[in-house]
């Protein structure tokens, strides 16, 4: 018996922190439809999406038997001077996610994705020249760490770092640097199978790779020829996605069968969150999140 659990996050619903907004349904839709397709969890998604009263939020949760377990924080690392803010954030949303569920929750900090235009038109297809150099990678490493410490010392909550296309740590490469300068004992690694295969890396190989460092998981597949054409074609980031480069589960190139062997085999014991891109002609968001828990319980999860 697999006890790994299986959530799903807001943005399969259209709401999502990073990027074009588009038409979104309300959170009591989203989170009825959630319980409805056989999920047992859910991230926060944007500050105010859900209510930031814990009780009123401990209450939805409950009357759907649904677990709280993450949200998503995105922080301009590589700005020293932003890092106050980040870390004001992070803490304010550490206190809902505690007053909720709890220290077993984690922040997945991440970087302000899609804010250096060259980052955003160059995804997945990042080459060294366009990466930090050494004094801004100590400087991110270095914003990374105060906030998850500060975050752990406040909240008892752990801080998982979410590698993500369009930001300074996309690449396999940057992912371990990244992780190189960080503190082991209070930043992990929310591993995203979708975001890695984008990026250019094998999901199995990175599992591998940073196991003991991943705490959260993220299932994303992504579709092979897309990908493909994005890199022959220049495509910017928001161009790929919404040409579907992050198709449903089991349509693209990631080996998910492999990936739940090496996370059952590591005794992993945490959520996989499945995230989808709400795309043109892939239907309801319910009908979806359904094809992607089907496929889930297809492959023993």
């Amino acid at each position: 018996m697999s006890k790994i659990q299986i959530a799903n996050a807001p943005c399969s619903w259209g709401i999502i922190e990073i990027g074009p907004k588009g038409e979104t349904v309300g959170y009591t839709q989203m989170l009825d439809e959630m319980q409805e397709s056989g999920y047992a969890g859910t991230e926060l998604g944007d500050w105010g999406v859900m209510p930031t009263d814990p009780a009123k939020l401990r209450s939805e949760l409950a009357a759907r038997n649904l677990s709280l377990m993450a949200a998503f924080v995105p922080v301009a690392l590589i700005h020293p001077e932003k890092h106050t803010k980040g870390e004001e954030i992070a803490l304010r949303t550490a206190g809902l996610l505690a007053a909720t569920a709890g220290e077993q929750c984690f922040i997945v900090l991440s970087d302000d994705n899609a804010a250096d235009p060259n980052r955003t038109l160059k995804a997945g297809r990042i080459q060294p020249e366009d990466g930090l150099n050494e004094d801004q990678w100590k400087i991110a490493a270095d914003g990374a760490n105060r906030i998850a410490q500060i975050v752990n010392r406040e909240t008892g909550l752990r801080t998982v770092f979410h590698h993500h296309s369009a930001g300074y740590v996309e690449t396999p490469a940057e992912t371990a640097r990244f992780l190189e300068l960080t503190d082991p004992q209070v930043v992990g690694l929310c591993f995203d199978t979708g975001h890695y295969a984008f990026a250019g890396g094998d999901p199995l190989q990175g599992l591998r790779e940073h196991r003991s460092r991943i705490w959260h998981v993220h299932f994303k597949d992504c579709e092979p020829n897309i990908a493909d054409r994005s890199r022959r074609e220049g495509w910017e980031y928001f161009k790929t996605v919404g040409h579907g480069v992050y198709c449903e589960l089991g349509k693209g190139m990631v080996d998910f069968p492999a990936i739940v062997a090496e996370l059952q085999a590591t005794d992993y014991d945490g959520w996989i969150v499945v995230e989808q891109d709400v795309l043109p002609g892939m239907g309801a968001p319910l009908e979806s999140a359904k094809r992607n828990r089907e496929y889930l319980h297809s492959i023993g999860l």
